[in-house]
């Protein structure tokens, strides 16, 4: 309790004001009397003594100066005579700021024995347990606490009980728990499906993915409306890929949540899945045509999949309805968060559809259109970003020492302003294929931020552009050593080894451990189509650029498949892959190389 409080204790002691402020909130609401007191009802004898008011202010007063063992002892026998949940709580504060868990632990017993009908009293008892690291008292209180709540709340208790329990060391023992627990309501129709999502979540997070997915299963059997399935189900995706067609049977559904869609866009465009991606949102947009945000990530989403004309319609749409109802718009599901840099903010939407809608015209060549939509953003925060934009646009026009120019002058707000300016320097004459240039950016870079493995990983790729295949390698096991999940690294190495025909059961390794650690991502899986295919495994080679394509119908994924069913006698699909990409991206170096290479004409 705070000083201020202790006060307001002892002033309400020496001037017989109202024994309200004496008292917790919820012994107050019963003793203290009400601004306008109902003249039927009748009058309440309050359990608010003379000796229960002393032992109280003699409590805090001792807490006030530092002796808590003293306060806990006036306290709990306080709380024993007024029988208060609220005073009963507060011994256990007492005793856990003190880091007396044996006496935290005897409150809630003493609390639960004086008012055993009291949910508070078993919650407690039941957080005191975890933060003792005794789970294996927590069967009793448990159990004692699904009892107690009503009927009407006991779905959402046990649906919060997995996450409520995690801090336990023993995941697996915390889920044979649940078990047990939830076993009377495992077959009543209002809890048997929150039974089975409770301990699904439990079992996953006990790393028992499949006897997660079977109680998945078995609750969408039970209840197929459920949206706890789904959500179950996306957060069982990474391990148990199978789990993705639970939440795509229920987004199927007319009364699908809208929540989920999203949730599962995001899952999409973490893995690259723009394609399936922006599937799902056209069908947020059918279903929902006056809600903004699905917009700005259509429109985010058709950008990278060098779709512009649909890129933009999308983006336009967005900044209509934002505009009109300027509540709905929120961040992309499709760029992600950053409270750091304001993503919250109502008008940060419209900053970032401003910012790709430069980008395409950039792309298009509208030079014009894309600095008048630079023009609109006027946040601070974005000084960078869009004076790297500006850069961008002045160095494919040829005004490469203006560009440069623009981005050094950026002022320097934040202690990462540095650093994010020389990224930005170094991607501007990455982007004119300045490679020299743009690598010595970096390699100067990474000199001043000492093991920084994203600067060491662009240095490497502006080394392979300089075919300094030796100076690659170095930098990209570098990486690896600074930062072993690096998933891209090890797929920029495993890709380049067999690109070059070199050591390719390492190759074949680094790869998979970059899809280890990446599982599904469809570059990565592009890669591993690609050094099959120079192991001369084809058939296998095959199946897994169709996949990647089909996650991510990108122009290198493509030029790479074509290349495949070309090798295999597949010719006319080959052809149909390569028009495919060459009508999105006719400047791409790679499919250019391929067809030029093949002698192929489209």
């Amino acid at each position: 309790m705070s000083q201020r409080r202790c006060w307001r204790f002892a002033l309400a002691f020496l001037t017989a004001a109202p024994a309200l402020l004496a008292l917790p909130a919820a012994q107050a609401q019963r003793v203290g009397a009400p601004a306008k007191p109902d003249a039927a009802a009748p009058a309440a004898n309050s359990v608010l003594n003379d000796q229960l008011l002393y032992q109280m202010l003699v409590g805090e007063m001792s807490l006030n100066q530092g002796d808590a063992a003293t306060a806990y002892e006036w306290l709990l026998d306080a709380a024993r005579r007024s029988r208060d949940d609220g005073l009963y709580r507060r011994v256990v504060d007492i005793a856990l700021q003190a880091r007396a868990g044996e006496q935290a632990l005897n409150a809630t017993k003493a609390w639960r024995q004086m008012l055993p009908a009291s949910v508070d009293a078993v919650r407690m008892q039941v957080q005191v347990l975890l933060l003792l690291n005794r789970a294996d008292a927590l069967p009793e209180p448990l159990k004692a606490l699904l009892a107690i709540t009503s009927a009407a709340e006991r779905p959402g208790l046990i649906g919060a009980l997995p996450r409520f329990l995690q801090r336990s060391s023993d995941p697996a023992q915390i889920a044979r728990l649940l078990e047990a627990a939830f076993e009377p309501y495992r077959a009543a129709p209002e809890t048997r499906v929150a039974v089975r999502l409770s301990l699904g979540r439990a079992w996953l997070e006990a790393r028992d993915p499949a006897r997660a997915l079977e109680l998945a299963r078995e609750a969408q059997s039970l209840d197929p409306a459920a949206p706890g399935v789904a959500l179950l189900a996306l957060e069982l995706v990474r391990e148990r890929p199978q789990a993705e067609a639970l939440a795509l049977d229920y987004l199927a559904r007319d009364d699908a949540e809208p929540a989920l869609r999203m949730a599962y866009v995001r899952l999409l465009t973490s893995a690259q899945r723009y394609a399936d991606a922006a599937a799902q949102l056209q069908v947020a947009t059918r279903r929902q045509p006056e809600v903004a945000a699905p917009y700005l990530s259509l429109g985010a989403i058709h950008l990278e999949l060098k779709q512009f004309k649909e890129g933009e319609a999308a983006l336009l749409r967005y900044l209509d309805l934002a505009q009109r109802q300027p509540a709905a718009e929120t961040p992309s599901a499709a760029e992600g968060d950053d409270d750091d840099d304001g993503a919250h903010r109502p008008e940060n939407g419209a900053v970032q559809a401003w910012l790709m809608l430069s980008q395409a015209a950039q792309d298009r060549g509208d030079y014009k259109a894309a600095e008048s939509w630079l023009a609109k953003v006027d946040d601070p925060q974005r000084a960078l970003e869009v004076q790297s934009r500006r850069a961008s646009i002045l160095a494919r026009q040829g005004k490469l020492a203006q560009a440069r120019e623009l981005i050094q002058r950026v002022p320097e707000r934040r202690g990462d302003d540095a650093r994010a300016k020389l990224v930005a320097e170094a991607a501007v004459l990455r982007d004119v294929k300045r490679w020299r240039e743009a690598y010595d950016v970096l390699a100067s870079a990474s000199q001043r931020f000492i093991d920084d493995a994203d600067l060491i990983y662009e240095q490497a790729m502006m080394a392979e552009k300089l075919e300094k295949l030796d100076d690659m390698e170095r930098l990209l096991r570098r990486v690896i050593a600074i930062k072993p999940d690096n998933a891209h690294a090890h797929n920029a190495l495993g890709y380049s080894l067999a690109d070059r025909r070199q050591r390719l059961p390492e190759a074949r390794e680094l790869v998979q451990r970059a899809l280890e650690l990446a599982p599904g991502d469809p570059f990565i899986t592009d890669s591993l189509g690609w050094v099959e295919f120079r192991l001369g495994n084809h058939a296998e080679a095959v199946r897994l650029l169709r996949s990647a394509y089909k996650a991510r119908p990108d122009t290198e994924i493509a030029a790479h498949l074509g290349e495949v069913l070309w090798a295999t006698g597949e010719r006319e699909e080959a052809r149909r892959v390569w028009r495919e990409a060459n009508s999105r991206d006719a400047t791409n170096d790679v499919l250019r190389e391929t067809l030029a290479r093949l002698h192929v004409d489209l």
